[in-house]
C-alpha cells in the first residue's frame, strides 16, 4: 500500500468523529464538511510519520479550524446557526475529492442527537469556550489536550468553560442545563445591597440556586465574564454602570460557591479586567 493510499484509509477512520466534532462547533453540516476538509487537506502537507496518535492530531487539526472559523463569523457578527435545513438536493466534495450528497434524514438526525437547547447554549458561549464544552463535555478530551488550542492553562480552561457555560444557560433560561453544572450542596452568598432585604442572602442547593438564577434570565443579557482579582467571574453592568459581580469558586468541573456582590465599598475594592475572547 502506497502512502497516500494508507493515508485515505487512516483518515477514513477518523472522519465520522471530525464531522461529528466540526458540526457540534459549528451547527452547521457545510461548515463542517469545510472544516474536515481542509483537516484532510492540511493531512496531505504534514509529516506524520512521527505522530503515534492520528485521531488525536487530527482532532486538534479539526478544533483550530473550527476555533478561527468561528471568530471569523463572530467578527463579522454572523448569526452561528444555520437559519434553515440544507437543500438536500445541495450536493458537496467531500473529504477525498468525490461528491457527497446531503442526506436530509441524516442531518435531522444529527441535529436531534445535539438537542436544540444545547445549540442554543453553545451559540451563547465564545469561540475559545465553545471548542472547550465540546471536546471536553460531548467527547471527553481532557482539559489538558484543550489548553494548548485556545493558548489557556487548563485550570483557566476549565473555570472559563463552566462560567461561560452558566452564563449562557441563564440568558437561555435552560434549567436543566444550569443545574448541571451546580454543585448538588452549592452555596450562594449575597450582600445586602443585591436583595429586596436589609440582610445578607444565603441560599443553598443546585435547584434553588439555579430557579435564583432563572429569575434574573433578562439581567443576564448585560452580564459579561471579567477577570475578577484574576480569576474569572461576571459582571453585570446594565447601560455601562457595574451594578454587581459574580465570583465562583469550582472544583472538580461543578460550582460549589456563587458570591454575589454589589455593596458599593466592596466593588470599588475589586480589581476588574476583561477577558481575552
Amino acid at each position: 500500500m502506497d502512502e497516500n493510499s494508507w493515508l485515505t484509509e487512516r483518515f477514513e477512520e477518523h472522519r465520522s468523529h471530525l464531522r461529528a466534532v466540526s458540526y457540534r462547533m459549528l451547527g452547521s453540516l457545510a461548515e463542517a464538511d469545510d472544516a474536515v476538509q481542509e483537516a484532510w487537506l492540511r493531512l496531505n502537507r504534514s509529516d506524520v510519520s512521527d505522530v503515534e496518535n492520528l485521531g488525536g492530531w487530527l482532532t486538534t487539526v479539526v478544533s483550530r479550524v473550527c476555533l478561527n472559523l468561528l471568530r471569523s463569523r463572530e467578527s463579522r457578527r454572523e448569526d452561528s446557526m444555520e437559519a434553515r435545513p440544507s437543500d438536500p438536493a445541495v450536493s458537496r466534495a467531500d473529504t477525498l475529492g468525490t461528491v457527497d450528497p446531503v442526506d436530509p434524514e441524516q442531518e435531522a438526525l444529527l441535529a436531534d442527537s445535539v438537542g436544540l437547547a444545547l445549540l442554543v447554549v453553545l451559540d451563547q458561549l465564545a469561540p475559545a469556550e465553545r471548542l472547550a464544552f465540546v471536546l471536553h463535555d460531548l467527547f471527553a478530551v481532557p482539559f489538558d489536550e484543550i489548553a494548548p488550542m485556545i493558548e489557556k492553562s487548563p485550570t483557566a480552561t476549565r473555570q472559563r468553560r463552566v462560567v461561560e457555560a452558566f452564563l449562557a444557560a441563564t440568558r437561555c433560561g435552560n434549567f436543566d442545563a444550569l443545574v448541571t453544572l451546580l454543585h448538588p450542596d452549592v452555596v450562594l452568598r449575597a450582600d445586602r445591597a443585591v436583595g429586596p432585604t436589609p440582610a445578607p442572602i444565603l441560599v443553598r442547593g443546585a435547584v434553588t440556586v439555579a430557579t435564583g438564577a432563572m429569575a434574573a434570565m433578562q439581567r443576564a443579557r448585560s452580564t459579561a465574564p471579567v477577570l475578577i482579582d484574576g480569576v474569572v467571574g461576571l459582571a453585570m453592568a446594565p447601560l455601562g454602570r457595574l451594578f454587581l459581580v459574580l465570583g465562583f469558586t469550582i472544583e472538580d468541573g461543578l460550582i460549589t460557591e456563587i458570591d454575589v456582590v454589589a455593596e458599593p465599598e466592596r466593588l470599588g475594592a475589586l480589581e476588574l479586567a476583561a477577558l481575552d475572547v
